[in-house]
């Protein structure tokens, strides 16, 4: 038995030689299935809820290559890897409408630090406390899948120090999101929200993981895992995704675990998300992060090979493993952003470093394509 599973895909269009360039509106107008951000620059597509990974896969890939095409008949564009704007384009904001008031609060509130491209992994779940004690853990726990996925070491052609530039710039908001012990607890607290004026609606709830569903904060349904960084190439996405999922059976099977049961109060379990969260966008794989479960730190790297052993017998069961088995190829070479890093560090410059990876990803959603049709 598997969960249901979809992602919300952001991504950047540009130029083969990495220069992020504007058509979000021409595409969203002319491409059903796409819709726009509130800066022309990227753009973003979903796929529908499925179990089956053989599924997910094409799911993803050929929405992009249909998107490929079109932009190659507007010029020599296509669609470029990494969550933020590498090789420049920061320093201004290019609305995708205009007339949209909600866009222009986020222009105005904050800037290009939202212009930014990420996955977002929705995974069904039904019954609503059950979805809130999973949020409760993926939260304590979204750190190991930022330093899996990051891909923002770049930003305006320097290097900034962190592994997510993406996720160090991006306006959490509210400023504080506390644990939520139910979903009542969510529901007030949205509410409060919604009154006070720091959620200008109900998907103005940025943060690492949150309840979705048809009605927020009302009628839920999916726990989406919102702190990944773009990953480009499907194969890791849909290791990270098994992983995410294979740790959601070990809640769903195993009422005991949650972090309210814990040792830490939830003002301290909220610090602790937190402080990991800082750590893996500086350092991602090799970040010292808190253990919500026993106290103590251990390098993202360590907690993710330990988990992973707790989940591949039930990846095993699930006849998932061979989706899963891929992170371990992250782990030992590390996630995109250490890649380019490290590429960065032997001489070549970041107009190649991004050269390269948009040839690969193309070439790469291209040979699956080819295969999947």
């Amino acid at each position: 038995m598997l969960l249901s599973k979809g992602f919300e895909v952001e991504v950047y269009t540009g130029t083969p030689q990495g220069q992020v360039v504007g058509f979000s509106s021409l595409i969203v107008s002319r491409l059903p299935g796409f819709v726009r951000e509130p800066d022309n620059r990227n753009v973003e597509y979903t796929t529908p809820p499925l179990g089956r990974y053989e599924q997910l896969l094409p799911a993803l890939v050929l929405p992009r290559q249909q998107l490929r095409q079109f932009l190659a008949t507007q010029g020599d564009y296509t669609l470029l890897p990494g969550s933020t704007m590498a090789l420049g384009g920061s320093d201004h904001f290019e609305r995708s409408d205009p007339q949209n008031p909600y866009h222009a609060y986020i222009e105005q509130t904050y800037g290009t630090n939202v212009v930014t491209t990420s996955i977002h992994i929705n995974v069904g779940i039904e019954d609503v406390e059950t979805l809130m004690r999973a949020i409760r853990v993926v939260r304590m726990e979204a750190a190991l899948y930022l330093a899996l996925s990051a891909s923002s070491p770049f930003l305006d052609q320097r290097v900034t120090g962190f592994h997510s530039t993406r996720w160090q710039i991006f306006p959490k908001t509210p400023a504080y999101v506390p644990l939520f012990t139910s979903h009542e607890h969510f529901i007030t607290w949205t509410e409060e929200q919604l009154r006070l004026g720091t959620m200008q609606n109900v998907r103005h709830l940025w943060c690492a993981v949150r309840p979705n569903g048809n009605r927020r904060p009302y009628d839920l349904n999916r726990l989406e895992l919102r702190i990944t960084d773009l990953v480009a190439d499907p194969i890791a996405l849909l290791a990270i995704t098994t992983f995410l999922e294979m740790r959601l059976w070990m809640v769903l099977t195993d009422s005991s675990l949650d972090p309210l049961g814990g040792k830490f109060t939830p003002a301290e379990l909220v610090t602790i998300a937190e402080e990991n969260e800082r750590a893996a966008a500086h350092s991602s794989l090799t970040a010292e992060l808190i253990h919500w479960e026993r106290g103590g730190k251990m390098r993202a790297e360590d907690w993710i090979g330990e988990l992973y052993e707790q989940v591949y017998p039930l990846a095993c069961d699930r006849g998932v493993n061979c989706f899963l088995s891929p992170l371990l190829q992250i782990l030992r070479g590390g996630n995109e952003a250490q890649r380019w890093l490290r590429q960065y560090e032997t001489g070549k410059s970041m107009p190649e470093i991004m050269g390269e990876a948009i040839a690969t990803w193309t070439q790469q959603d291209q040979e699956l394509a080819q295969m999947l049709l």
